[in-house]
């Protein structure tokens, strides 16, 4: 009797799960369809910061992107490497000799400000700043050549203080980064639409973050930030702290994911659910219900051998339709090249499995680091590497 209530209680959430996709795959049009900024009358110059570390798989084409903007202002791209001997410097030489006509500085500062090294270097980079507007980018971003005319146009609006923009996966290098982007594509993003949706969600992402030099200077500029995991969603918070408003136009740009195995997959997406946690803990525990495939598939399991069985392998195979429509509308929302569906099984109980995970502990695995999440996004070093 116990193992058919529970098989009935796992089946209602698989069903309510159904009915967040369905709900997700609403927003997703919606917001997609949503008005786009007009483009200001003056384009003013920017200035646009691209933290790099390694030479990872899609570099170059990632920063040649941003290199060939239909922006009719001025541009300057600001890239900084914290180590000499690292491979990246190549790729940036190799950049400036193929866009020898764009205004492109490379800072090789070693100094560290935190523990985060993504905001030391943007600290040692800050300096080269020379333009009033100011786009931070992470290296693994690929955008359209129309990215920063929308970017600034977004800027431009009435009482807006900084522009962050959603972002969709894609595989570059295997089954796993597909597997990644797919994550992304068919749960994260649309768990941010909704959040959105329903006004419960507050976001900044390393995808994007645009705003005028006299902003960045009022929050501290980036060395408040050095000692946090989730810097993005920091600058995110201080800069609503401090009265500004955060425009999230109707487009998103490309993250190209580059996991090669299922160990470097495993960390990545436990980092990012450990932070999300630290940082919205009644949100993510929300998640549970975005999670229909594996509690149908659990309330078949614990029905097996009673009448509990048949409806909960309905409900899976609904579950997995469910989910699937939801990528197409993604996959139609962001015009994104045709999608895995048959990764989405195996997708949805890889991410049950991160969603469990996240709550055994707090530390996580950065760039070969452990380091330990506390509360609001923050971290402290932890003891050996691996």
């Amino acid at each position: 009797m116990i193992l058919f209530w529970s098989s009935l209680a796992a089946s209602v959430l698989a069903v309510v799960g159904c009915g967040y996709l369905i709900t997700a795959a609403i927003f997703v049009g919606r917001i997609a369809r949503g008005r786009a900024p007009a483009c200001p009358a003056a384009t003013p110059a920017v200035s646009v910061l691209k933290p790099l570390h390694g030479d990872e798989p899609g570099l170059f084409d990632n920063l040649t992107s941003f290199c060939v903007q239909n922006y009719s202002g001025r541009m300057q791209i600001v890239c900084g490497v914290q180590d000499a001997d690292d491979a990246v410097i190549a790729v940036v030489e190799r950049l400036r000799e193929v866009e020898a006509d764009r205004d492109l500085d490379l800072v090789i500062e070693a100094k560290m400000h935190g523990l985060n090294r993504k905001v030391s270097n943007l600290v040692n980079m800050a300096p080269r700043i020379r333009h009033d507007v100011v786009v931070v980018a992470d290296s693994d971003m690929r955008v359209n050549p129309d990215y920063l005319s929308r970017v600034v146009a977004a800027l431009a609006e009435p009482g807006i203080g900084a522009v962050t923009c959603l972002y969709y996966g894609v595989g570059v290098t295997g089954i796993w980064a597909r597997l990644g982007a797919l994550i992304i594509n068919a749960q994260f993003l649309p768990s941010v639409v909704v959040g959105l949706a329903l006004g419960l969600a507050r976001p900044c992402f390393g995808s994007t973050l645009a705003l005028r030099s006299a902003t960045l200077a009022e929050i501290g500029g980036f060395r408040p930030f050095a000692d946090c995991l989730a810097d993005d969603y920091a600058m995110g918070e201080a800069l609503r702290a401090h009265g500004c408003k955060i425009s999230i136009p109707p487009f998103a740009v490309a993250h190209i994911c580059t996991q090669t195995s299922l160990r470097e997959l495993w960390r990545q997406q436990l980092r990012w659910g450990r932070t999300i946690r630290s940082i919205d803990p009644p949100g993510y525990a929300g998640l549970i219900v975005s999670h229909a495939l594996p509690w149908a598939l659990i309330a078949a399991l614990l029905g097996a051998g009673s009448m509990a069985l048949l409806p909960a392998t309905g409900i899976a195979a609904v579950a997995i339709a469910c989910r699937m429509a939801l990528l197409r509308r993604v996959e139609s929302a962001y015009a994104l090249p045709r999608q895995a569906y048959w990764l989405v099984p195996m997708c949805d109980l890889l991410s049950f499995a991160i969603f469990v995970f996240s709550f055994l502990s707090w530390q996580v695995s950065w760039k070969g680091r452990r380091f330990r999440m506390v509360a609001g996004g923050a971290w402290v070093a932890d003891r050996g590497a691996h």
